[in-house]
């Protein structure tokens, strides 16, 4: 039987996010996730089962077993390229097509791998790479927005550019940071509700989330 104008398909993979709001005018807008770890990893999924279907994924790392706990991935892929994990499994759930590139993304690199982009989003967990990502979003003039946490693991935030300052590391290695799985969940789940007004409101909304008291508050950012 065909459906009538408008109607919801009840076989569409993105059938409740539709229903919600219907993010198809922007699936295909190419959205360039820096950072395949704890918070960009799980927001490349997000945002591909919500039916975004151009990404591109950029990170150099390859999954280890300290990942299992915060990241989507499996022991199985241990070893294995982050960005092409990602690319694979998303184009198996949803058919989203991720463009993975399995580089360091530098001061040098970072114009020439955004380029094109209809939106940036920095997830990554060192001062020399968001500030890069920084750098490179402004003189494209794409939009950028900024997903990071705190050091003691209890406080996070997304920041849209412009006004951002990327911080600096607190520890030698920010990998050992005391990130938990709901923690990275929440804030990617603030992250792909922003991106979403972003497109279909042309809204930039900043985030916080503050662990200790579950305590979320959301303004305009600039």
């Amino acid at each position: 039987m065909a459906m009538a104008r408008g109607e919801l398909n009840p076989n569409s993979p993105f059938f409740h996010e539709e229903r919600h709001a219907p993010l198809a005018p922007f699936a295909d807008r190419p959205i360039a996730i820096c950072g395949a770890g704890a918070l960009g990893g799980n927001l490349a999924e997000t945002l591909a089962r919500m039916g975004f279907a151009r990404l591109k994924v950029v990170d150099r790392d390859r999954v280890e077993m300290r990942n299992l706990s915060t990241q989507p991935y499996s022991r199985a892929e241990v070893g294995a390229p982050k960005a092409r994990v990602l690319a694979n499994a998303l184009y198996r759930a949803v058919q989203a097509r991720v463009e993975p590139v399995v580089a360091e993304l530098t001061a040098g690199n970072a114009a020439g791998l955004l380029a094109g982009s209809a939106l940036v989003v920095d997830a990554f967990d060192n001062h020399a790479a968001r500030a890069a990502v920084s750098a490179a979003a402004r003189h494209l003039a794409v939009p950028c927005l900024h997903v990071g946490f705190s050091a003691d693991g209890l406080y996070g935030s997304g920041l849209w550019e412009p006004g951002y300052e990327a911080p600096r590391d607190a520890l030698d290695d920010p990998c050992d940071y005391p990130l938990t799985r709901p923690l990275a969940l929440a804030l990617v789940a603030l992250a792909a509700r922003s991106i979403a007004q972003h497109f279909a409101e042309d809204r930039r909304l900043d985030f916080e989330l503050t662990w200790h008291d579950l305590r979320v508050s959301r303004h305009p950012a600039g």
